[in-house]
C-alpha cells in the first residue's frame, strides 16, 4: 500500500510540482493549502509525513507543528522562504524531522522523505549494526570501524556516533544531541556538543562520511557525492 503524504503550503504551484515528483516515485498525497485544513485533514486520515511550509494564512507552520506534537510523532519536513536561521532552529526545537529552504530541488524533497521514512520504518524494527558507506557501528558491540579498521572512540564519542548514524542526512540540534547523548537533565553547555564533535571528525577522517555544520543550529551527518 502507497505511503501517503500531506503536503501543506498556501502556495498552489509548489504544491503541485512536489506532489508531481512524490506520486511518480509511488507515494499518494494529499493537499492543503492552510493550516486549519491540515490539521482537519490530519485528524481524518493521518499520512505517513508531513511536508509544512511555515508562511502560511492563518495558522502558520509552527502552530500546526504544535497541534500535531500534542498528538503524534509523525515525521515533520518544515519548508521556509527565509535566508536567516530562526525558521530552521524553531522548527527543529518544535520537533521537526528536517527542514528545507526555498527554491529547492523536487528531487531533494523526495530523498529527504524516502530517507526519513526509511529511518522510521527501521526504528520499529531495532538495529544493532548500521553501515553508512565505509562505516559501520554496532551498537551491541559497541564498536565503529572505517574500511574494517576499529575505531578508538571514548564513551559519549560513540554515543553521538550513534545518534548520527541512526538520523542520516537528518539536522541534529545542540540541545537534541545533548538530551540523547548526555541526557535532558545534564548541566553542563552545548559547548560539550561541539567539541565532542571536534574530536569524532578526527576520527573519522577516513570515512566516507561527514559531520557537516548547520550555523545557528547544529549538526548534520552527511555522505558527499563522490
Amino acid at each position: 500500500m502507497a505511503q501517503k503524504i500531506l503536503l501543506v503550503d498556501d502556495e498552489a504551484n509548489i504544491r503541485d510540482l512536489n506532489a508531481l515528483y512524490l506520486e511518480k516515485e509511488g507515494f499518494t498525497v494529499e493537499h492543503a493549502a492552510d493550516g486549519r485544513d491540515a490539521l482537519a485533514r490530519f485528524a481524518q486520515s493521518p499520512p505517513a509525513l508531513v511536508v509544512l511550509d511555515v508562511m502560511m494564512p492563518g495558522l502558520d507552520g509552527f502552530e500546526v507543528l504544535r497541534e500535531l506534537r500534542r498528538e503524534s510523532d509523525v515525521p515533520v519536513i518544515m519548508l521556509t522562504a527565509r535566508s536567516d536561521d530562526i525558521d530552521k532552529i524553531v522548527g527543529l526545537e518544535l520537533g521537526a524531522d528536517d527542514y528545507m529552504a526555498k527554491p529547492f530541488n523536487p528531487r531533494e524533497l523526495v530523498a529527504r522523505v524516502k530517507r526519513i521514512l526509511h529511518r522510521v520504518e527501521g526504528g520499529r524494527k531495532p538495529q544493532t549494526a548500521i553501515t553508512i558507506g565505509n562505516l559501520s557501528v554496532d551498537k551491541a558491540r559497541r564498536e565503529a570501524r572505517v574500511d574494517g579498521q576499529l575505531l578508538d572512540l571514548r564513551t559519549k564519542e560513540f554515543d553521538l556516533l550513534v545518534a548520527f548514524v541512526e538520523n542520516p542526512g537528518i539536522a541534529l540540534t545542540r540541545d537534541q544531541l545533548l538530551g540523547s547523548v548526555w541526557g535532558y537533565d545534564f548541566a553542563g553547555e552545548t559547548r560539550t556538543v561541539d567539541v565532542h564533535v571536534q574530536h569524532l571528525r578526527s576520527k573519522l577522517v577516513n570515512a566516507t562520511v561527514q559531520i557537516e555544520t548547520l550555523r545557528g543550529v547544529g549538526y548534520k551527518l552527511v555522505e558527499p557525492e563522490a
